[in-house]
């Protein structure tokens, strides 16, 4: 039986990670699903759900011998579904405004209050030197309420908290 799992990785960036885990990975039987992988800093990071026939022993044996000699810290959880379920988003949404302490929850919160689920999250801050840094965030997600909720609470946040954003519509049959 196969069973799916979700390995996290952590570890100072460094030339061929992706190229010799997956090698690794699929040299040992491993089906590679959904993943997500950035540098952060200095840092590379990666989520990724993997398909394997044995039980999470046996994949956490194979998992060490591949990252321990890349210095890469490791966190694998075996999904209780059983399976990968790909979600695709709804919208898209930039945002942006002068950084300061608290900016993703004034922008998140009220985004899922109107029914947005995020799917995906992005952010940094722009060039060194600039005072304050404009903080940028770009996500993706499903909607619930529909998109004039969305736009009210977009135009809400540019007045009562300078975020500007600005919105696509990427599934058409959303209103």
């Amino acid at each position: 039986m196969k069973n799916w799992f979700m390995l996290s990785l952590i570890g100072l960036d460094q030339p061929n990670i992706v190229a010799r885990l997956g090698a690794g990975l699929c040299k040992n039987g491993c089906n590679l699903g959904d993943s997500s992988m950035v540098r952060l800093g200095n840092y590379f990071t990666i989520m990724l759900m993997i398909e394997h026939e044995g039980g999470k022993g046996s994949l956490e044996t194979v998992i060490t011998s591949i990252c321990e000699p890349l210095k890469l810290n490791t966190h694998l959880v075996e999904l209780e579904d059983g399976t990968q379920h790909h979600c695709e988003p709804d919208v898209r949404i930039s945002l942006f405004a002068d950084d300061r302490m608290g900016i993703v929850e004034d922008a998140t919160t009220p985004l899922a209050q109107a029914g947005l689920n995020i799917l995906h999250l992005e952010s940094n801050i722009g060039e060194a030197g600039e005072s304050p840094g404009t903080y940028y965030i770009h996500l993706e997600g499903t909607v619930s309420n529909g998109l004039d909720t969305l736009y009210e609470i977009l135009e809400k946040l540019e007045k009562e908290k300078g975020i500007k954003s600005h919105l696509i519509p990427i599934n058409a049959q959303i209103t």
